[in-house]
């Protein structure tokens, strides 16, 4: 028996539309400066200029480093994809946004920005309120759907049920589409969600909206959310209230002054962090722990998820040769210092393949030869 080196997690991939001109630039250069920032600790990259890959806000690594002695912490992460501004009439060409639409058709999450806030020293291209924006952005990736569905082949002289079940709803999701409907809420079982992820279908996505609001509005998140969520038809918890100009002066602000700096706006946690976080729980995502010399690593996975599952998330041979994993929760490994520590007072639980992960896991999974 043996425990195996850890290879690259998974990670969460937002793709953010918009707009021109709603803010999607300043946010993703927001992003981009939080990246730049912990580059020093952490090992990200800009994959290409409209990819930013930034962490999964997390606490508990450091303390976890600093348990096991080591200096490496590899948090989980986020993509996060950026367009150019869509316009009217994207779908069918115009503007540029459309010629980008493919960077976010393999993404998680689409995270509508939508501009809340008046500048006068800022135009408004194509852009009227919030609801009408996001209504305009979700048009375009509607008919972007229907132009994919449109150039499925019919089956015809087959007879392999699978591939008429998937015509059949290929035809279902062209009517909805065409009379102006997404189809997030028509994914009735497995079998429609696998389909609308092959045919990378973007209103098939979970969505967030990003009310990019200035930042004397901070004070009214709740009204806000309920306002916006009301003129929308969605549900508040989808909704994420960001002040895109204070995230960007954020980015530049020294870790140690940036609590005192959201406490002048009222804020107990920045915009990015917020987002971040509500990204990551749309899709039903969490994290556990792998904490040894070499480094402290934290593993996305899906709520739910059993041990051999994760296990497998690490590595695709640690699921087919899983024994067991050992398990501490992370308070008691910190609270002991670590593994030796936790062993010794009966604190590290030996769990089957059964086992369903939680968010504080620390694991070390006995991997067989």
């Amino acid at each position: 028996m043996e425990t195996i080196p850890y290879n690259i997690p998974m990670s969460l991939s937002v793709g953010i539309v918009g707009l021109p001109n709603v803010g999607k630039s300043t946010l993703f250069n927001a992003l981009l400066q939080r990246q730049a920032a912990l580059a020093a600790n952490y090992p990200f990259a800009t994959i290409e200029p409209n990819v930013g890959v930034v962490p999964v806000p997390d606490n508990r690594l450091p303390r976890l480093a600093e348990v096991v002695h080591t200096t490496k912490l590899v948090p989980a992460t986020v993509e996060f994809y950026d367009i150019a501004g869509l316009v009217k009439g994207a779908s069918t060409g115009a503007g540029l946004g459309n010629k980008f639409l493919a960077h976010i058709r393999q993404t998680n999450v689409i995270a509508h920005v939508v501009r809340v806030f008046a500048d006068e020293n800022i135009l408004r291209e194509g852009s009227v309120n919030p609801a009408s924006d996001y209504q305009i952005v979700e048009t375009e990736l509607q008919l972007a759907d229907l132009s994919t569905l449109e150039k499925q082949p019919e089956p015809r002289g087959q007879k392999d049920p699978e591939l008429m079940k998937r015509w059949e709803r290929v035809q279902k999701w062209k009517v909805l589409l065409d009379a102006g409907h997404s189809l997030r809420d028509s994914l009735v079982d497995e079998d429609d969600s696998l389909i609308a992820k092959e045919l990378a279908l973007l209103t098939a996505k979970p969505q967030l909206i990003v009310a990019n609001v200035s930042e004397d509005e901070l004070g009214q998140v709740n009204s806000i959310v309920e306002k916006l969520a009301k003129e929308i038809a969605v549900d508040p918890v989808q909704i994420v209230v960001i002040s895109a100009k204070l995230e960007s002066e954020l980015a530049e602000v020294e870790a140690e002054e940036r609590d005192s700096f959201l406490l002048e706006y009222g804020q107990q946690q920045t915009g990015l962090v917020a987002f971040i976080r509500r990204a990551y729980e749309t899709l039903g995502l969490q994290s556990f722990y792998t904490a040894g010399e070499k480094e402290a690593r934290a593993w996305t996975i899906h709520t739910g998820m059993t041990a051999q599952e994760a296990a497998g998330v690490i590595h695709t041979d640690f699921s087919k040769k899983f024994i067991a994993a050992q398990v501490m929760d992370y308070e008691d490994f910190v609270r002991v210092g670590g593994w030796k520590a936790g062993k010794e007072q009966g604190l590290v639980r030996q769990e089957g393949r059964g086992y369903i992960m939680r968010p504080d896991d620390v694991v070390e999974f006995m991997i067989g030869r």
